[in-house]
């Protein structure tokens, strides 16, 4: 077996790392200078940041195995804090210490900001969900679900929609309502320690693809940068992989490319058309990240704390996570005005919004906007998305956007990166 992986994000390193471990032979293709793809660490003014402020949780299984495997600092690489969902001076609600799901649902009863009535109408969605296995008959619309079950203006505001814009980073008035619960399902009301919250410590290409680059290179493999992948096309029972003006033979690949990149990824296998014209349909949802960097400490109440009005919709203490002394992270996820505004702009209006919430604030030191405009595809309604095993025998395709229960997260990637490694594993 000669395996090609066609990208070095998360999902084309979980794939690689995966076959790396069972002695199959791997090359790893990515065009980019570093790994990581959309969730890869940034050097600015010699300070290390990310594309965006990527959150784990705790039942993100198969992305804490495999971190823990090639990172050897792993137990130090991660803030692990129980579930304390915080929109300042807003809102709280902080799970409590019991076994799942009662650690939910006290945490609902006794959450601040919104009435009793409120929080008991949650508490009852919740387990209305739980008594229907959290299946849908069929799919619709967060903001529709959240109605039928006369959900309450805070708990709406408060909880429910940052939590869908969060998780599947599409505005709950099309956001699928079968996958928002699959996160609720997972997050929530599995284990305990599913719910808790992970901040990395270090940059997110540090964390994993970096590390795993080297695990596989230990094993007898090549992870190569800087290399982007023209074609693809049949060669006897194998396939050419076209890079650099050569054709390099495999017997097996795993294409871990983002859907954007499909169609002209496939151009060669007319067999894969079907699976390129799912992915030609998808639409995009940005998600952006303004850093901060003031001259010294911003007084944050917690590491990740909620914001209610304005723009920003999350903050992050990097001085907390990363040990960056007076950084700040602000991440504002899905469509929306701020699209409009110059960076320099938006970060002002940042800025201006910090200073509304926490006091009076210096002026930053430097500032840095990093907007993803493809973050992620829009996880719509009834989305139908493609299959990791393909019509074409050897050749699997992986990536956050494939089928799966989960929307387009770090583990949804990692996920459909262990899959296909099995797959090509068992046809072996």
């Amino acid at each position: 077996m000669k395996v090609a992986v066609i990208g070095g994000g998360y999902a084309g390193m979980a794939a690689a790392v995966t076959l790396a471990e069972r002695g199959v032979p791997v090359t790893v293709f990515e065009a980019a200078p570093q790994l990581g793809g959309r969730a890869r660490g940034v050097d600015y003014n010699g300070t290390a940041l990310d594309n965006g402020q990527h959150i784990l949780v705790g039942a993100y299984r198969e992305t804490l195995r495999l971190i823990a495997l090639v990172n050897r600092d792993a137990a130090n690489a991660l803030l692990r804090l129980p579930l304390d969902w915080q929109i300042h001076g807003q809102f709280r609600l902080r799970a409590a210490a019991l076994p799942a799901p009662l650690h939910l649902a006290l945490g609902l009863l006794t959450a601040r900001g919104a009435s009793l009535a409120e929080r008991l109408a949650a508490a009852s969605f919740m387990r209305a969900m739980r008594n229907s296995r959290y299946r849908l008959p069929r799919d619709i619309a967060v903001s529709e679900l959240l109605r039928q079950h006369r959900q309450g203006q805070a708990m709406i505001r408060h909880l429910w929609h940052p939590l869908c814009v969060a998780a599947l980073n599409t505005p709950p008035d099309i956001a699928s309502a079968q996958v928002f619960l699959n996160v609720l399902r997972d997050s929530l009301d599995s284990k305990r320690a599913d719910s808790e919250v992970m901040l990395a410590r270090v940059d997110l290409s540090a964390l994993f693809p970096d590390p795993a680059a080297q695990y596989v290179r230990s094993h007898g493999g090549q992870v190569l940068t800087g290399h982007s992948v023209d074609a693809m096309t049949r060669n006897g029972d194998g396939y050419a992989v076209h890079t650099r003006g050569q054709a390099v033979a495999f017997t097996h690949v795993v294409c871990a490319l983002p859907p954007h990149r499909l169609s002209a990824a496939l151009a060669g296998l007319p067999e894969l058309g079907d699976s390129a014209a799912l992915a030609e349909r998808f639409q995009y949802q940005p998600i952006y990240t303004v850093y901060l960097q003031y001259p010294e400490r911003v007084p944050l109440p917690a590491p990740m704390l909620g914001m209610g009005h304005g723009l920003a919709q999350w903050v992050f203490d990097r001085e907390a996570t990363c040990g960056q002394k007076g950084l700040v992270a602000v991440v504002i996820s899905a469509q929306g005005p701020h699209q409009d505004m110059t960076q320099d702009d938006l970060a002002q209006r940042i800025h201006a919004e910090l200073c509304q919430n926490f006091g009076a604030l210096p002026a930053p030191v430097w500032q840095r906007v990093i907007a993803e405009k493809r973050a992620t595809y829009a996880c719509t309604v009834g989305l139908p998305r493609p299959a990791q095993r393909t019509p074409l025998g050897n050749f699997y395709l992986a990536g956050d956007y494939t089928e799966s229960d989960y929307p387009a997260t770090l583990e949804a990637a990692v996920r459909s990166g262990v899959g296909c490694a099995r797959r090509l594993l068992e046809s072996r």
